[in-house]
């Protein structure tokens, strides 16, 4: 099961993608996570269902310095074998 995330706010220059690749690793997700050249940040993320939703809930909060504002949620592809950090897209 996998989604993709766009996270929007003050996102990036926080921690974030690091943030989110430690608990990902944490909940035994796989998939990547990336800044955007607008300013947010992207995931996509894979695994059960339940770590899954796990994830989307702390992407709302994120680490402690970042503010989030939004995370859309949809549907994507999925079959990867670890939890990366790409360069900005």
């Amino acid at each position: 099961m996998a989604k993709r995330l766009l996270i929007s706010g003050r996102v990036q220059g926080v921690n974030y993608r690091e943030a989110m690749r430690i608990e990902a690793v944490r909940l035994g997700l796989t998939g990547w996570v990336r800044n955007r050249r607008d300013g947010s940040v992207e995931a996509v993320v894979d695994g059960a269902a339940s770590n899954v939703q796990v994830m989307i809930e702390w992407a709302h909060r994120g680490p402690p310095s970042a503010r989030v504002i939004d995370v859309t949620v949809s549907e994507h592809p999925g079959s990867f074998t670890s939890f990366e950090r790409l360069p900005t897209q």
